[in-house]
C-alpha cells in the first residue's frame, strides 16, 4: 500500500492528485516549489515504474510545469529528480525568478523555510484552481 514518506509529510502541504501522482507544496513561501509523487508502492527509481506510468509522470510534470511557468511568471523551470535525503520518488517542480531568494543558485538549504500563512496559500489554490484542468482532484483544505 502506498505510503508517503514522513519527510515529505512534515515539509509540504497536500494540494491533490493527478491520475498517478499526489502534487505537493513545499511549505516555504519564497518559492512556488511543488512536488510530484506518483502513488506506487517501493519505488525510488523512475526506471522501477513501469512504461505507462513513466510516460504519465512525465505528462504530469510537463503538463505541471507549464502551468505553472504561466501561472506564477517565472523566468525558468527547475524541474529535478534526486533522492539522497528522500529516497521514495519524488519530482521537484520549482518556479525561479530571477529576484528569488536562491537566485541563480539551487533552493535547497540556501535559506532557512519561510512557511505559507493562510492567505498566501489561499492564493495558490486558488492559481492552480483556475490553471489545472480536468483530471487533477484537489485535496480537502
Amino acid at each position: 500500500m502506498f505510503a508517503l514518506d514522513s519527510r515529505l509529510q512534515q515539509d509540504t502541504i497536500v494540494v491533490g492528485d493527478f491520475p498517478l501522482s499526489s502534487l505537493l507544496l513545499m511549505n516555504d513561501s519564497q518559492y512556488p516549489w511543488f512536488i510530484l509523487v506518483p502513488r506506487r508502492e517501493d519505488v525510488s527509481e523512475i526506471f522501477q515504474l513501469d512504461a505507462a506510468d513513466q510516460q504519465q509522470l512525465w505528462r504530469e510534470a510537463t503538463q505541471l510545469a507549464e502551468v505553472l511557468k504561466d501561472t506564477f511568471d517565472a523566468d525558468k523551470m527547475n524541474v529535478a529528480n534526486l533522492g539522497n535525503v528522500v529516497s521514495q520518488l519524488h519530482m521537484h517542480v520549482i518556479v525561479r525568478k530571477q529576484d528569488d531568494a536562491a537566485w541563480p543558485g539551487p533552493v535547497w538549504g540556501k535559506h532557512p523555510a519561510v512557511p505559507y500563512i493562510k492567505e498566501e496559500l489561499a492564493r495558490v489554490r486558488e492559481k492552480l484552481r483556475m490553471a489545472l484542468g480536468d483530471g487533477f482532484r484537489f485535496s480537502q483544505e
